[in-house]
């Protein structure tokens, strides 16, 4: 899951570029929309059972860009927080934290699909985000 979050979201967003990141870090919106992706696509990864809504997961990062530009920050400011390692690695053990509360267990793949399918059923964020 290494730069899983993160390098989902410049795949995705097509950002390249530290100024304002921290401000990027303390948007609630911004990062538990990434956390979600994040999920979203460790789950798919991992679960061979379920695929991940790839256009899905696209666009919801596009709107994650989008309302950080709406909050103020510049391009180069979502660039740079983006692109900042160490939250990128604060974001992963948060998402790994987050999907073990909810029942995954590491190298079980079982595990991943019982609650990637537990995410579907409930139709949350991460769910929405699979198939």
């Amino acid at each position: 899951m290494r730069n899983l979050i993160m390098s989902a979201a410049v795949l995705a967003m097509g950002l390249t570029g530290a100024a304002q990141a921290a401000g990027l870090k303390d948007e609630a919106e911004i990062r538990n929309g990434l956390l979600v992706v994040g999920m979203a696509y460790e789950i798919s990864e991992k679960c061979g059972e379920i695929d991940a809504r790839t256009f899905r997961g696209i666009t919801t990062l596009l709107n994650l860009k989008s309302r950080a530009r709406e909050l103020g920050y510049s391009g180069t400011e979502i660039d740079n927080y983006v692109d900042d390692k160490v939250e990128k690695t604060r974001l992963e053990v948060i998402a790994r934290s987050q999907l073990v509360q909810l029942g995954v267990v590491p190298g079980e793949e079982a595990t991943y699909c019982a609650v990637g399918r537990d995410q579907i059923g409930k139709g949350t964020g991460v769910g929405r985000l699979l198939r």
